[in-house]
C-alpha cells in the first residue's frame, strides 16, 4: 500500500469514527415502537424487521386478542389490519411504511394515528417475492373524532 493510499483510508476512517455519535444519537432520537401481533403473523414479523432496518427499535406484544387491543385503542374497524403498534402519543396500524411513521413523528399532526386497512400485497412486510403488480393503497391519517385522510398514496 502507497503512503497516499494509506493516508486516505486512515482519513476516511477517521471521518466516519467521527459521525457514529451523530448517526446513534439521531436513530437514538425515534421512540420504541410496542406492536401487538398474533404470535405466528409472519407478515407482522416482516414489518418489524423493515422497522428495524429503518431505525427504530421494536417490542413485539403477542395477544391472542388483537381485537380487544384495537378496540381499547380506539382503531376505527374500517382502518383494521394484522397488527397495531403504539409509537409515543401515536397508533399506527398495519402495514405502514417506515418513511410515513418518520414524518408522522417529525411533523407531528393532530391524529390518533395512521393505518393501512387490510394487508396490500407490496406495502411493508407484504411484499411477495418478485411479484411486480402490486397492490395500490393508501396509507390513512385518523383522528379520535374519526375524520380521515389521505396521509400517503402507493
Amino acid at each position: 500500500m502507497d503512503r497516499r493510499t494509506f493516508l486516505g483510508q486512515t482519513l476516511a476512517a477517521s471521518a466516519l469514527a467521527a459521525l457514529a455519535p451523530l448517526v446513534g444519537a439521531a436513530q437514538s432520537k425515534l421512540p420504541t415502537v410496542t406492536v401487538y401481533k398474533g404470535a405466528s403473523c409472519g407478515c407482522c414479523k416482516a414489518w418489524i424487521d423493515h422497522l428495524t432496518r429503518n431505525g427504530f427499535t421494536v417490542k413485539g406484544v403477542d395477544t391472542d386478542d388483537l381485537t380487544g387491543v384495537k378496540r381499547t385503542m380506539g382503531v376505527p374497524t374500517t382502518l383494521e389490519s394484522c397488527h397495531t403498534a403504539v409509537i409515543g402519543v401515536y397508533l399506527v396500524e398495519g402495514h405502514v411504511p417506515a418513511a410515513d411513521i418518520k414524518r408522522m413523528l417529525t411533523q407531528r399532526p393532530a391524529i390518533r394515528g395512521l393505518a393501512v386497512p387490510g394487508m396490500p400485497i407490496g406495502s411493508p412486510g407484504m411484499e411477495q417475492g418478485n411479484r411486480k403488480d402490486y397492490d395500490r393503497y393508501a396509507v390513512i391519517a385518523f383522528a379520535a373524532n374519526g375524520t380521515t385522510s389521505v396521509f400517503a398514496r402507493y
